[in-house]
């Protein structure tokens, strides 16, 4: 009788048949699909952590530097567009130096936070993230966040995402406090939703890791459009855990 793990397993295996996988039979005889290489272009924790809660473990970091300037007159949509398929490209291009990293998928995103047309960047000093709370106290922002995936084929995929996010009217104590902590610095915006500002947040509208700082649902189907096992990697954990 075909467990139904096995079932699932003869039917990934079917619908990969064109993604370029190779297959290889484990110590129980069941076929599973050979793990692929994810480099992810960026050594932010928050986005480590949520690549790891969809069972997606980067194989390696390769954080890309570029000048994050948004260009006169640029949309936010547009900077966060430019951004991410920059940073891609420059960590694609630094692992074509490293032999043992060849034919790996590559991850970038990039993430601004935008009043309208005015982008709040990621503040650098104490100053400036105080005005950028207080620019969005009592008002609704958008969060884009812009995922490029490189493939081993080096096709480009890009998508990017929109989220309305609704702060609640801060008040002068609530962000002197929120200075203090610390939480701010390295943030679209001066702010992190999955942390203490979560207190502030009083609505959204849309994909809530797309404001943490990568969509999901969207970084997902990429993975799976251009045959990166992330069903494998979902029935490979249950077999971990029922082990």
């Amino acid at each position: 009788m075909i467990s139904l793990k096995d079932g699932l397993l003869t039917a990934l295996n079917r619908g990969s048949g064109n993604a370029n996988s190779e297959k290889r039979t484990s110590k129980g005889g069941k076929h599973a699909v050979a793990s692929h290489r994810l480099v992810l272009a960026s050594a932010s924790p928050r986005r480590v952590a949520l690549l790891e809660q969809v069972g997606i473990e980067p194989f390696a970091l390769r954080p890309a530097s570029v000048d994050e300037t948004p260009k006169r007159g640029e949309r936010p949509r547009s900077l966060a567009v430019r951004l991410a398929k920059a940073k891609a490209i420059a960590a694609r291009d630094r692992l074509r130096r490293e032999p043992d990293m060849q034919d790996v998928f590559v991850l970038a995103a990039d993430t601004v936070v935008a009043i309208g047309r005015f982008i709040l960047g990621k503040p650098e000093h104490l100053d400036e993230a105080a005005q950028s709370l207080a620019t969005l106290s009592g008002r609704t922002h958008k969060v884009y966040t812009s995922v490029c995936l490189i493939t081993p084929n080096n096709d480009i995929r890009m998508r990017t995402i929109e989220t309305r996010v609704r702060m609640k009217r801060l008040s002068r104590e609530e962000i002197d406090a929120y200075l203090a902590c610390g939480e701010w610095r390295g943030k679209a915006g001066g702010y992190a939703v999955q942390g203490i500002a979560g207190a502030f947040i009083a609505n959204i509208v849309g994909s809530y890791s797309n404001v943490v700082g990568l969509p999901l649902i969207e970084v997902v189907n990429l993975l799976v459009g251009e045959g990166f096992p992330v069903y494998f990697n979902w029935l490979n954990r249950a077999e971990v855990d029922a082990g």
